[in-house]
Formats: structure tokens, sequence, C-alpha cells
């Protein structure tokens, strides 16, 4: 079925299946994120020291809101879960657009995890695989919530004496 396009709620009383090869994605490699190539799909972060950049986020209200065309972006989710263990795995945005929210991560050797809040400034979320989380299972969802604010939820796992894995550029 080619992609369709609806201007209005849809109601499935069964439930939608999001399935088959094509609803995942493997990044192996520093990857530019689009909204038709990536939003709504599992993220699979096969690449330990990858640098995976957010589209900008585009709030321009269009005259037809009906518009399968418009570039209105809102919304739009971004799920990273780590499958190979981070090394230097940096997910940015545009520089312009920040981040919103938080990161909780959870160490191996104790029950005390840390949890943590982005600062008003900061555009860059990095793990590690210790410290800053990154473990294989680690996953953080990003969402275009406003314009140049993208709200992340991480649920990291690391290990040692835990930091921010929120930055600045």
């Amino acid at each position: 079925m080619a992609k369709s396009t609806f201007s209005g709620p849809v109601r499935s009383l069964a439930g939608f299946i999001n399935a088959g090869y094509n609803s995942v994605v493997s990044l192996t490699a520093n990857t530019t994120i689009t909204v038709a190539s990536h939003a709504g799909r599992p993220l699979l972060c096969n690449d330990a020291d990858g640098v995976f950049t957010l589209p900008s986020i585009v709030v321009t209200e269009p005259t037809d809101k009906t518009d399968p065309n418009q570039l209105a972006n809102l919304g739009a989710q971004f799920t990273f879960i780590v499958v190979t263990a981070a090394t230097d795995m940096d997910i940015k945005t545009d520089g312009t657009d920040k981040f919103v929210g938080g990161a909780y991560t959870g160490i191996d050797d104790s029950a005390a995890g840390k949890t943590f809040i982005s600062g008003s400034s900061n555009d860059v979320f990095t793990q590690n695989g210790t410290t800053k989380g990154g473990l294989v299972g680690s996953i953080v969802v990003f969402t275009a919530m406003a314009s140049a604010k993208y709200h992340v939820a991480a649920q990291l796992l690391g290990s040692g004496t835990l930091v921010t894995p929120f930055a600045d550029a």
C-alpha cells in the first residue's frame, strides 16, 4: 500500500499493527534523521560512536491544514534504542532547537539510579556506555513539541558514577 494521509482522527477497534521488515531502521553510521524515513519507527542504534542529527522543528501553519505535503512536523517522535553499546553516541539538534525533559539512568550494581533534567541551552544528548548511559537496552524518545523544543524521555542503562547525558554543542 502506498503512503496514506488522513486529515481527521483514525479509529481502530482492533488496534494498529506496525510490524514487518521496514518497521525498524538500523542506524549504522552518522545519520541525519528525517520525518519521512525515521519518525514513528524504532531506530536501532548500531553505531557505538554515531552522531544522529534530529530534523529542525517546523511549526509553520499551513493554509490548508489537511494538506499532506505541509512542512509542519510537530508531534513527530523519534525513538532511539541502543543495540550496540555506546562509546560516544551523540543525538543532537540543529543547534537552534533545544531539549526539554529528563533522563533516568539506572545502574546494574545498585538499586539507586539518577534522574537528569535538561538545561535550557542543551542541544546534545550523549551516551558513553557507562556514566552517561548507553548500555544495550537504553532507550530515548524525542518528540517535536513546540517551536525550537524537543521533549526528551529517556530510560538509560549505565554504570559507575553517573553524570548528565545533556550538553551544549
